[in-house]
Protein backbone atom coordinates (compact mmCIF):
# COMPACT_ATOMS: atom_id res chain seq x y z
CA UNK A 1 0.00 0.00 0.00
CA UNK A 2 1.43 3.40 -1.02
CA UNK A 3 1.67 5.73 1.98
CA UNK A 4 3.60 8.56 0.33
CA UNK A 5 0.70 10.89 1.13
CA UNK A 6 1.24 10.35 4.91
CA UNK A 7 3.60 13.28 5.36
CA UNK A 8 5.59 14.12 8.48
CA UNK A 9 3.27 17.06 9.10
CA UNK A 10 0.47 14.64 10.07
CA UNK A 11 2.53 13.33 12.99
CA UNK A 12 3.86 16.76 13.91
CA UNK A 13 0.31 18.09 14.14
CA UNK A 14 -0.70 15.15 16.37
CA UNK A 15 2.27 15.97 18.60
CA UNK A 16 1.33 19.65 18.76
CA UNK A 17 -2.27 18.78 19.60
CA UNK A 18 -1.16 16.37 22.32
CA UNK A 19 1.16 18.97 23.79
CA UNK A 20 -1.58 21.60 23.81
CA UNK A 21 -4.07 19.18 25.39
CA UNK A 22 -1.65 18.21 28.16
CA UNK A 23 -0.75 21.83 28.90
CA UNK A 24 -4.32 23.17 28.73
CA UNK A 25 -6.10 20.39 30.62
CA UNK A 26 -3.19 19.91 32.99
CA UNK A 27 -3.17 23.55 34.03
CA UNK A 28 -6.96 23.44 34.42
CA UNK A 29 -6.62 20.43 36.74
CA UNK A 30 -3.91 22.16 38.77
CA UNK A 31 -5.89 25.39 39.11
CA UNK A 32 -7.08 24.91 42.74
CA UNK A 33 -3.55 24.26 44.01
CA UNK A 34 -2.00 26.83 41.69
CA UNK A 35 -4.32 29.56 42.92
CA UNK A 36 -3.42 28.68 46.51
CA UNK A 37 0.28 29.03 45.71
CA UNK A 38 0.39 32.14 43.52
CA UNK A 39 -3.14 33.60 43.58
CA UNK A 40 -6.01 33.51 41.08
CA UNK A 41 -4.89 36.46 38.93
CA UNK A 42 -1.29 35.34 38.52
CA UNK A 43 -2.41 31.79 37.78
CA UNK A 44 -4.73 33.11 35.05
CA UNK A 45 -1.78 35.01 33.55
CA UNK A 46 0.36 31.85 33.70
CA UNK A 47 -2.44 29.86 32.05
CA UNK A 48 -2.67 32.41 29.24
CA UNK A 49 1.12 32.62 28.77
CA UNK A 50 1.24 28.86 28.25
CA UNK A 51 -2.00 28.25 26.35
CA UNK A 52 -2.10 31.19 23.93
CA UNK A 53 1.34 30.70 22.33
CA UNK A 54 0.61 26.99 21.88
CA UNK A 55 -2.75 27.84 20.30
CA UNK A 56 -1.10 30.33 17.93
CA UNK A 57 1.47 27.71 16.91
CA UNK A 58 -1.33 25.24 16.20
CA UNK A 59 -3.26 27.75 14.09
CA UNK A 60 -0.25 28.78 12.02
CA UNK A 61 0.86 25.18 11.50
CA UNK A 62 -2.64 24.16 10.44
CA UNK A 63 -2.99 27.02 7.96
CA UNK A 64 0.40 26.27 6.41
CA UNK A 65 -0.15 22.51 6.06
CA UNK A 66 -3.90 22.21 5.59
CA UNK A 67 -3.52 20.83 2.06
CA UNK A 68 -0.90 18.23 3.01
CA UNK A 69 -1.51 14.56 2.46
CA UNK A 70 -4.24 12.83 0.52
CA UNK A 71 -7.06 14.79 -1.10
CA UNK A 72 -10.03 12.77 0.15
CA UNK A 73 -12.66 14.89 -1.60
CA UNK A 74 -12.87 18.20 -3.44
CA UNK A 75 -16.09 20.15 -2.97
CA UNK A 76 -14.83 23.72 -3.26
CA UNK A 77 -16.24 23.98 -6.76
CA UNK A 78 -19.75 23.10 -5.59
CA UNK A 79 -21.61 26.45 -5.24
CA UNK A 80 -23.63 25.55 -2.15
CA UNK A 81 -20.65 24.31 -0.14
CA UNK A 82 -18.98 27.68 0.53
CA UNK A 83 -22.01 29.35 2.17
CA UNK A 84 -22.61 26.18 4.21
CA UNK A 85 -19.03 26.30 5.47
CA UNK A 86 -19.28 29.98 6.40
CA UNK A 87 -22.63 29.54 8.16
CA UNK A 88 -21.35 26.54 10.13
CA UNK A 89 -18.18 28.42 11.03
CA UNK A 90 -20.20 31.42 12.25
CA UNK A 91 -22.44 29.17 14.37
CA UNK A 92 -19.38 27.47 15.82
CA UNK A 93 -18.05 30.76 17.23
CA UNK A 94 -21.25 31.38 19.18
CA UNK A 95 -20.62 28.07 20.94
CA UNK A 96 -16.84 28.36 21.15
CA UNK A 97 -16.61 31.61 23.08
CA UNK A 98 -19.02 31.63 26.03
CA UNK A 99 -16.05 32.81 28.13
CA UNK A 100 -16.42 36.23 26.50
CA UNK A 101 -19.04 36.84 29.18
CA UNK A 102 -16.17 37.33 31.64
CA UNK A 103 -13.46 39.16 29.70
CA UNK A 104 -12.30 41.09 32.76
CA UNK A 105 -11.70 37.78 34.51
CA UNK A 106 -9.91 36.30 31.51
CA UNK A 107 -7.62 39.33 31.49
CA UNK A 108 -7.14 38.94 35.27
CA UNK A 109 -8.37 42.51 35.80
CA UNK A 110 -11.00 41.09 38.09
CA UNK A 111 -10.21 38.07 40.23
CA UNK A 112 -10.87 34.97 38.02
CA UNK A 113 -13.40 32.55 39.45
CA UNK A 114 -14.96 29.23 38.54
CA UNK A 115 -18.65 29.76 37.74
CA UNK A 116 -21.53 27.32 37.82
CA UNK A 117 -23.69 28.48 34.91
CA UNK A 118 -27.18 27.38 33.95
CA UNK A 119 -28.20 30.28 31.74
CA UNK A 120 -27.83 31.37 28.14
CA UNK A 121 -26.12 28.88 25.89
CA UNK A 122 -25.66 26.45 28.80
CA UNK A 123 -29.40 25.80 28.59
CA UNK A 124 -28.77 24.52 25.06
CA UNK A 125 -25.59 22.59 25.83
CA UNK A 126 -23.58 22.18 29.03
CA UNK A 127 -20.32 22.10 27.06
CA UNK A 128 -20.75 24.64 24.25
CA UNK A 129 -17.04 24.83 23.44
CA UNK A 130 -17.01 21.15 22.53
CA UNK A 131 -20.02 21.61 20.26
CA UNK A 132 -18.46 24.70 18.65
CA UNK A 133 -15.23 22.83 17.99
CA UNK A 134 -17.06 19.90 16.40
CA UNK A 135 -19.03 22.27 14.13
CA UNK A 136 -15.83 24.16 13.19
CA UNK A 137 -14.05 20.91 12.37
CA UNK A 138 -16.94 19.63 10.25
CA UNK A 139 -17.03 22.91 8.28
CA UNK A 140 -13.30 23.10 7.60
CA UNK A 141 -12.85 19.40 6.88
CA UNK A 142 -15.76 19.58 4.43
CA UNK A 143 -14.16 22.56 2.67
CA UNK A 144 -10.51 21.41 2.58
CA UNK A 145 -11.02 17.66 2.31
CA UNK A 146 -7.43 16.53 3.00
CA UNK A 147 -6.09 13.80 5.26
CA UNK A 148 -4.12 16.41 7.23
CA UNK A 149 -7.27 18.41 7.97
CA UNK A 150 -9.12 15.24 8.93
CA UNK A 151 -6.34 14.24 11.35
CA UNK A 152 -6.35 17.75 12.85
CA UNK A 153 -10.12 17.72 13.24
CA UNK A 154 -10.16 14.30 14.89
CA UNK A 155 -7.45 15.39 17.31
CA UNK A 156 -9.30 18.58 18.25
CA UNK A 157 -12.58 16.72 18.73
CA UNK A 158 -10.95 14.04 20.90
CA UNK A 159 -9.38 16.73 23.07
CA UNK A 160 -12.72 18.47 23.55
CA UNK A 161 -14.51 15.21 24.31
CA UNK A 162 -11.92 14.57 27.00
CA UNK A 163 -12.50 18.12 28.24
CA UNK A 164 -16.21 17.32 28.68
CA UNK A 165 -15.38 14.51 31.10
CA UNK A 166 -12.58 16.49 32.71
CA UNK A 167 -14.70 19.61 33.13
CA UNK A 168 -17.63 17.74 34.68
CA UNK A 169 -15.23 15.96 37.02
CA UNK A 170 -13.69 19.23 38.23
CA UNK A 171 -17.08 20.92 38.70
CA UNK A 172 -18.40 17.91 40.63
CA UNK A 173 -15.37 17.99 42.91
CA UNK A 174 -15.84 21.72 43.50
CA UNK A 175 -19.62 22.05 43.80
CA UNK A 176 -20.87 18.55 44.62
CA UNK A 177 -24.65 18.29 44.79
CA UNK A 178 -25.17 21.77 43.30
CA UNK A 179 -23.43 20.68 40.10
CA UNK A 180 -25.26 17.33 40.15
CA UNK A 181 -28.54 19.27 39.98
CA UNK A 182 -27.27 21.43 37.11
CA UNK A 183 -26.12 18.29 35.33
CA UNK A 184 -29.62 16.81 35.69
CA UNK A 185 -31.17 19.93 34.13
CA UNK A 186 -28.72 20.29 31.22
CA UNK A 187 -27.34 18.11 28.44
CA UNK A 188 -24.15 17.60 26.48
CA UNK A 189 -26.06 17.01 23.24
CA UNK A 190 -27.45 20.40 22.08
CA UNK A 191 -31.18 20.99 22.79
CA UNK A 192 -31.64 17.48 24.26
CA UNK A 193 -32.51 18.73 27.76
CA UNK A 194 -34.98 21.22 26.24
CA UNK A 195 -36.64 18.54 24.11
CA UNK A 196 -36.87 16.26 27.16
CA UNK A 197 -38.51 19.01 29.23
CA UNK A 198 -35.65 19.21 31.73
CA UNK A 199 -34.74 22.74 30.60
CA UNK A 200 -36.36 25.77 29.00
CA UNK A 201 -34.81 28.41 26.77
CA UNK A 202 -34.88 32.09 27.66
CA UNK A 203 -34.10 34.23 24.60
CA UNK A 204 -33.69 37.36 26.74
CA UNK A 205 -30.51 35.85 28.17
CA UNK A 206 -28.89 36.06 24.73
CA UNK A 207 -29.35 39.85 24.54
CA UNK A 208 -26.00 40.85 25.99
CA UNK A 209 -22.83 42.58 24.80
CA UNK A 210 -20.88 39.32 24.64
CA UNK A 211 -22.95 38.02 21.73
CA UNK A 212 -22.64 41.36 19.94
CA UNK A 213 -18.88 41.07 20.39
CA UNK A 214 -18.85 37.57 18.91
CA UNK A 215 -20.97 38.79 15.97
CA UNK A 216 -18.53 41.63 15.27
CA UNK A 217 -15.65 39.17 15.55
CA UNK A 218 -17.27 36.85 12.99
CA UNK A 219 -17.70 39.65 10.43
CA UNK A 220 -14.18 40.89 11.15
CA UNK A 221 -12.78 37.42 10.60
CA UNK A 222 -14.73 37.08 7.36
CA UNK A 223 -13.21 40.35 6.12
CA UNK A 224 -9.68 39.58 7.37
CA UNK A 225 -9.58 35.90 6.36
CA UNK A 226 -7.56 36.44 3.14
CA UNK A 227 -5.10 38.68 5.03
CA UNK A 228 -4.75 36.04 7.73
CA UNK A 229 -3.98 33.38 5.14
CA UNK A 230 -1.26 35.52 3.58
CA UNK A 231 0.22 36.46 6.95
CA UNK A 232 0.54 32.88 8.16
CA UNK A 233 2.02 31.83 4.81
CA UNK A 234 4.99 34.10 5.52
CA UNK A 235 5.93 31.92 8.51
CA UNK A 236 8.27 29.24 7.15
CA UNK A 237 7.23 26.15 9.07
Amino acid sequence: MNLDWLTLSHFQMMGLLLGFAIAHSGLAALRPKGEMWIGARLYRVLFALVSLPLAVVLIIYFFNHRYDGLQLWQLQGVPVVKPIVWVLSAISFFFLYPATFNLIEIAAIKKPEVHLYETGIIRICRHPQMVGQVIWCIAHTLWIGTSFTLVTSLGLILHHLFAVWHGDRRLMARYGEAFAQVKDRTSIIPFLAILQGRQTINFAEFIRPAYLGVTIFIFGLWWAHPLLMRATATVAW
